[in-house]
């Protein structure tokens, strides 16, 4: 951006020491414009006095000498102006390709503005759908804490209930045999009790 406007100021300040650097000349075409307009003057005057010979060669000579100073002056002035004209169009090549980038970083940086904004948009929404996902993470994970705490609690359970199984299938099988045997006792006593008889 600052590229452009260095070389414009650059231009300008050149354009400005072309046209400072003719100051003189054109100061100095205007005083003789100035000086050589009366002598003009008097020489087509129609009641002007005749002449001398040498005075009127030295009017000659002077005229002469006018005449191309002034010649020469129209010719540098000439120059300038064409010198001017050419550093003029330059200038405007240079002030239109100027407009034309400065437009087109305008058109670019509304082109990036709107980028931007369409990506904070999704960068919002993308961190409102890492937020929740986090937290359904967190959710889960406590369930899954709270579900093995809970099987390690039933398999607690069901040690606990297979020792009180077989606690019960001990002592059933033990009455079981005390039992078995009390009856084979009482078995055998009435067996014997049935020989004595």
């Amino acid at each position: 951006m600052a590229h452009w406007r260095e070389e414009y100021s650059a231009a300008l300040a050149a354009r400005d020491r072309r046209e400072k650097a003719n100051i003189a000349l054109y100061d100095a075409y205007t005083r003789l414009a100035d000086r050589t307009a009366p002598t003009q003057t008097q020489t087509v005057a129609p009641h002007s006095p005749p002449a001398t010979p040498s005075a009127s060669g030295t009017k000659k000579q002077s005229a002469g000498t006018t005449s191309q100073s002034l010649q020469e002056a129209l010719t540098a002035t000439r120059a300038d102006l064409s010198e001017a004209q050419r550093s003029r169009s330059e200038l405007q090549e240079q002030l239109s390709r100027a407009n034309a980038e400065l437009e087109k970083l305008h058109k670019r940086g509304t082109q990036d503005q709107r980028r931007i904004k369409v990506l904070q948009s999704e960068i919002t929404h993308l961190q409102m759908r890492l937020k929740d996902l986090e937290e359904e993470l967190r959710r889960k994970a406590k369930l899954l804490d709270d579900f093995q705490d809970e099987i390690a609690s039933l398999h607690l359970q069901l040690n606990m209930a297979e020792e009180r199984s077989n606690k019960y299938q001990r002592e059933n099988q033990e009455l079981v045999d005390r039992w078995m045997a009390r009856m084979g006792e009482e078995a055998e006593a009435m067996n014997n009790a049935s020989k004595f008889s």
